[in-house]
């Protein structure tokens, strides 16, 4: 990136965390300035799970409890990468994933990789809460019995000058041959280099994966900035144990190096390396999606398709424009719901209340479970994924006009029904068939080399320094009606600057 467009980034930058840096708690909700914005949405980033199916899936081939651990902890760690940066290149720094919209849905499936017993892999994740920001997730291959499951709240918050990405919810990954469960860790991470104009995401903490087996794994990340050990100290550095519960101090295997390259496993037994993984030339699986004529204008594609086109092409103004389409519509829908007593009837997930595997697991490592922190325990409805068909909502978009998928507002089986916001009459709510996608064609998620920056604001580009102090400060919580309000005056506020500015 030139020094020149780091420089303005940079100022801009200080603009937007210097309006935020007096708001007291999550601001996951808040409108971030466009060029920092990622072409990809929150609800895709579940796909990095399975963007490697082979590694996905290898886990049930182990004919040993501890083997399999190994190969669960493997799995989880070749995923990082891919999570963390959102599918970029780690040289290109991190940007901010697009907040998805409620009720917004990715559906996806990776091939097998020249081997027809590898069998197919799915995935379907869901935005099931916006305030809170919750997204759901389902990823499985039933020729292998691998499945993965979860869902997760993100809170983030400033501290000093850097981002604080808190993860809240938990997840499971199944073998279903071997009739064993594991809790899988949602790492808090935190973002830095973010006024350098070359941010990254670092992880740093103690966290354990558990297994109805009986073995467990240790994992503790290191990376720079962080005291301990592993990685050297450098950037994403992890050194990672297995042994059987209650037996920390006697591993069986330990794994060490970097998420974002390269890891050694090594059998403590025999003191013989295993293998030597390294995640940058493993390569990711491009996943498999509908063209976009024929996605549900709730698919991911077609929610952001508008977005995309104007970050791709570098142009802010359209992103803005696109965006605001988007947030004003969604804003009405609620406003109708509340007004009418109704409540927003989810796809594929729901709320089950209460999740025993889940809660003794995550008993074992010493966590305490609070489902009001995701307002639910969101599980995948098997039924409704097996009998809903396109277009889900009767055509309903998120902008709240109407238009279906595949130039069909037919609904052709009925699961449920509800009434649109825009009309007011009943629209029926269609499935999917449990079919293999035809046709490759996902989304673009590159960034256009010659993105386009909002200017520094004179205003404020004068009270920098004090900006700067401010983004030191630590923040608290607050309410999620407060996240709202604060979300809509800091809208008014950069529509109102770009206005004075024009």
């Amino acid at each position: 990136m030139p020094d020149n467009e780091i420089a303005a980034n940079r100022s801009t930058l200080k603009e937007f965390f210097a309006s935020v840096a007096t708001i007291r708690g999550d601001l996951s909700n808040i409108t971030a300035p466009p060029f920092v914005l990622s072409t990809s949405s929150t609800v895709e980033l579940p796909q990095h799970w399975a963007s490697r199916p082979n590694v996905f899936a290898t886990p049930t081939l182990a004919q040993t409890p501890e083997e399999r651990m190994m190969k669960v902890v493997r799995w989880w760690l070749s995923s990082l990468r891919g999570q963390q940066y959102a599918g970029r290149d780690p040289a290109e720094g991190v940007k901010k994933p697009l907040n998805a919209v409620l009720g917004e849905v990715f559906v996806a499936q990776w091939g097998s990789s020249g081997d027809a017993e590898e069998g197919t892999t799915f995935l379907v994740s869901e935005q099931v809460s916006h305030h809170p920001p919750v997204t759901a997730c389902r990823v499985w291959n039933d020729r292998v019995g691998v499945e993965a499951e979860g869902f997760t709240r993100q809170e983030i918050t400033l501290a000093g000058g850097g981002v604080n990405i808190r993860q809240m919810g938990y997840a499971l990954f199944s073998l279903r041959n071997w009739g064993e469960t594991y809790l899988i860790p949602l790492p808090d991470v935190k973002v830095k280099g973010v006024l350098t104009g070359t941010p990254y995401p670092e992880l740093g903490g103690h966290y354990q994966i558990v297994c109805t087996s009986g073995w467990a794994a240790s994992v503790d990340f290191s990376g720079k900035g962080f005291l301990g050990l592993g990685g050297g100290g450098r950037k994403h550095g992890f050194e990672a144990k297995v042994y059987r519960e209650g037996e920390e101090g006697r591993p069986v295997y330990s794994l060490s190096g970097n998420w974002d390259a390269e890891f050694t496993i090594t059998d403590e037994r025999t003191g013989r390396d295993v293998e030597t993984f390294d995640v940058a030339r493993e390569p990711a699986v491009e996943a498999t999606t509908l063209p976009l004529e024929q996605q549900d204008p709730y698919e991911t594609g077609r929610v952001w398709k508008g977005v995309r086109e104007a970050l791709n092409r570098g142009d802010m103004q359209g992103v803005s424009d696109a965006k605001n389409v988007l947030e004003e519509g969604q804003r009405e829908m609620r406003k109708v719901e509340e007004r009418e007593g109704r409540q927003w009837q989810r796809l594929f997930f729901r709320d089950v209340g209460e999740d025993s595997v889940g809660v003794d697991l995550m008993r074992r490592v010493g966590g305490e479970w609070k489902p009001e922190q995701t307002v639910g325990v969101w599980k995948f409805d098997l039924r409704a994924w097996e009998e809903k068909r396109r277009p889900y909502r009767g055509g309903l978009r998120p902008d709240n006009e109407m238009g279906g998928a595949m130039g069909n507002d037919t609904a052709n089986g009925f699961a449920t029904s509800q009434r649109s916001p825009a009309s007011g009459k009943a629209q029926a709510v269609n499935g999917l068939s449990n079919e293999p996608l035809s046709d490759r064609s996902t989304p673009s998620t590159a960034t256009s080399a010659n993105d386009k920056v909002l200017p520094p604001i004179p205003a404020q580009i004068q009270q920098q320094e004090a900006q700067d102090a401010k983004l030191a400060d630590g923040l608290g919580e607050m309410s999620l009606e407060e996240q709202a309000a604060v979300e809509e005056m800091l809208r008014d506020q950069y529509s109102s600057r770009r206005s004075k500015k024009r």
